[in-house]
């Protein structure tokens, strides 16, 4: 088995990594400083195999990136992106780049797409949930005031929209595509090809 190690002066933590990642594993640390933060950051950034999260102190390590994860938030980008051209919905796929506040908070979605412009911040980021952490990831996103954030997790997609008094609430549907029924993707979504999921959401709507 192989071995993820972080060094920070003399405190070093060590994560176990599969050569053949099944599942995920997350690891919490609590009593990070944002400095400390950025150094590990800049320690792992070509790792492909670890997602770090960051706020108010807290970081969260996610070791490997499971098949499921990556599945799951392909397929969803391919039927969103096949949704918005059929109905001619300008977009911009902008896809896990990390979104931060400095001192406070650094995100990376899954998935992210700006709608009508290309904007610097994403109208929708998208996270696929496998294995559940501690942090409130709406809070990642709502310095930059993103719009609608995306959570699917065990087969199920809530969305929650970004309120005019700063907060996130629970919607139906997205104020972006009010006409989507999310039973209908997320029965595609479950199909077990993924191409044949896109041709036949396709012809659906």
């Amino acid at each position: 088995m192989l071995a993820l190690q972080i060094f920070l002066g003399s405190f070093v933590m060590s994560i176990p990594l599969l050569k053949q990642p099944t599942a995920e594993k997350l690891v919490t640390v609590s009593g990070v400083s944002w400095e400390q933060f950025k150094i590990i950051a800049a320690q792992l950034e070509n790792n492909r195999e670890v997602k770090l999260t960051y706020l108010a102190g807290v970081m969260e390590i996610m070791s490997p990136i499971g098949d499921e994860h990556e599945y799951v938030k392909t397929t969803l980008g391919y039927l969103l992106e096949a949704y918005m051209r059929e109905k001619s919905i300008r977009f911009y796929g902008r896809g896990g780049f990390t979104l931060e506040e400095p001192g406070y908070a650094s995100g990376t979605p899954d998935e992210s797409y700006c709608i009508g412009s290309n904007k610097q911040t994403p109208g929708i980021v998208i996270e696929i949930i496998v294995t559940s952490g501690t942090l409130n990831r709406k809070d990642l996103y709502r310095p930059k005031k993103v719009p609608e954030v995306w959570f699917w997790k065990s087969n199920q997609i809530t969305i929650f929209r970004l309120t005019e008094q700063g907060e996130y609430v629970e919607v139906d549907r997205s104020g972006f595509f009010p006409d989507l029924d999310l039973a209908l993707l997320l029965h595609y979504l479950a199909m077990p090809d993924q191409y044949d999921a896109v041709q036949e959401f396709i012809k659906t709507i």
